[in-house]
């Protein structure tokens, strides 16, 4: 029998979606219900009904679970910035630790368990950067699954400057008169406050804008000045396409410097607005010394880093290798990575390639680079096919992939499977507290043909038993 829309079914929550709903089975359908913990037993109230799944809330708490907590926003149930602020952060890892097995397993076709997961010390105000956007709602967050804007003073997962330097965007826009964008007709003017700020507590503010000037620039300037004694500078950035991407081409330094430090493994990096960097500092630490683990150098080494952004995990990398190569589609980056090597004195042993990932890996190919460790750190939609293709052709002993979507590296292991990499290990570290993302390491090696054939052959000279024959080969 078919579930029903607004009629309520008792339910066991068994675990947890991709983003961090909990997840029951319903007359044989999976329901995915809205801010339940596993383990609860609840009555729920369906939503709606799609074709092979349903989603719906929580009518009744029957048996709460004991990881179960009172949120501490008041504009949790609204805001889409938080997916887990109902449950205890160990509960929360170990969801994420769930959904990165559940990928490699579904995904992967791969018996791969995620062999730990670092939780973050501290799971607030851990975000370097923010990008609020502004429409006539206010200035704040969008609600959960819309794009509608919720003005919020403060979120926890900001520093406090942030709230700051938002309150004083806010009265200037009012007490100027400065119109928002309205994103259905594509009119208005601010469409958008981005914020960084560093481990020193300095912060560049960056308006997003619907235009070429900025009315009353000079007061924004002396407002955000007098309010926040640790601004460093402020930008423009002009966006007049009816777009989602948030910034724009164009760049102008209203006042101060275009760009923010901060030390990350030892290393200084300079980072302009563009400049793509990983949002909780601390936790970037653990996720890149893991990664070097993984790549088990020992200072002869030649590494490929794909998706090298401004240089922060090929400085890294450079400290423990012969030599880095670098390659990144951001002309900006690059000439960032370029001149972060040079003030970090690693400028001998890197060198930076601005380009498409696959083209510039087909010239490495067809140079003759033979890298022994290729490391790639892909955005959200992972490597395209042609730069698996390309890595596998270069034949590295050994490729590390550091992954910000379980679904896409799932997907993409599988790829490599197939052309002859196994994956050997894999670990978890969580830069996102309360929200649903997590960053996965996994370490890939070259299967060695030769001595797979040389390990079955001895095996076959051996008197195994039917039971003995089936014991997975060590390789």
């Amino acid at each position: 029998m078919a579930l029903q829309e607004g009629k309520i079914y008792p339910a066991h929550i068994e675990s947890y979606a991709s983003d961090g709903t909990g997840v029951a089975r319903i007359d044989g359908m999976v329901v995915f219900v809205h801010g339940a913990v596993r383990g609860e037993e609840a009555d729920v109230c369906i939503e709606h009904v799609g074709h092979n799944a349903a989603w719906a809330h929580i009518a009744t708490l029957r048996a709460p679970s004991p990881a179960r907590i009172e949120p501490d926003c008041p504009h949790y149930r609204q805001c889409g910035g938080c997916q887990f602020r109902h449950m205890t952060y160990e509960e929360e890892l170990c969801a994420k630790r769930q959904r990165v097995e559940d990928a490699l397993h579904r995904l992967g076709g791969l018996d791969l368990p995620v062999s730990a997961i670092y939780g973050a010390e501290n799971t607030q105000g851990y975000r370097n950067k923010v990008q609020f956007p502004v429409s006539g709602d206010g200035i704040g967050y969008y609600r959960s699954r819309t794009h509608q804007v919720i003005d919020i003073p403060h979120c926890h997962l900001q520093p406090q400057v942030d709230s700051l330097c938002r309150q004083v965007v806010a009265d200037w826009m009012n007490q100027y008169r400065i119109p928002p964008y309205q994103e259905k007709t594509g009119k208005g003017l601010v469409r958008h406050l981005y914020l960084r700020t560093n481990q020193a507590g300095e912060v560049l503010c960056c308006l997003i804008i619907n235009g070429k000037k900025l009315p009353h620039a000079q007061e924004l300037v002396e407002a955000l000045k007098a309010a926040v004694p640790t601004l460093v500078g402020v930008v423009l950035s002009v966006n007049t396409r009816k777009t989602n991407v948030i910034l724009g081409t164009e760049y102008h330094t209203l006042w101060g410097q275009d760009w923010l430090e901060e030390t990350l493994c030892g290393h200084t990096f300079r980072l302009s607005v563009p400049s793509f960097f990983q949002i909780n500092q601390p936790q970037t630490q653990v996720l890149y010394s893991r990664a070097v683990e993984f790549a088990g150098l020992t200072g002869t080494e030649t590494v490929v880093d794909l998706y090298c952004g401004i240089g922060t995990i090929s400085l890294t990398m450079a400290e423990h290798a012969a030599n880095v190569i670098g390659v990144e589609v951001v002309p900006q980056a690059i000439e960032d990575a370029k001149e972060n090597a040079r003030r970090n004195g690693l400028a001998d042993k890197t060198r930076f390639l601005c380009g498409d990932a696959s083209q510039l890996a087909l010239q490495l190919e067809q140079e003759g680079i033979t890298p022994d460790v290729i490391v790639v750190d892909p955005p959200r939609k992972g490597l395209a096919p042609d730069v698996v293709d390309t890595i596998a052709r270069m034949a590295p002993p050994r490729v590390v992939y550091v992954s910000c979507d379980p679904a896409t590296l799932g997907r993409d292991l599988k790829r490599f499977a197939a052309l002859g990499y196994v994956s050997q290990r894999a670990e978890a570290v969580d830069l996102f507290p309360r929200t649903a993302h997590v960053e996965t390491v996994v370490l890939l090696s070259k299967l060695k043909v030769d001595h797979h054939i040389e390990i079955e052959l001895k095996m076959d000279e051996l008197d195994l038993t039917a039971a003995e024959s089936k014991q997975p080969t060590m390789i």
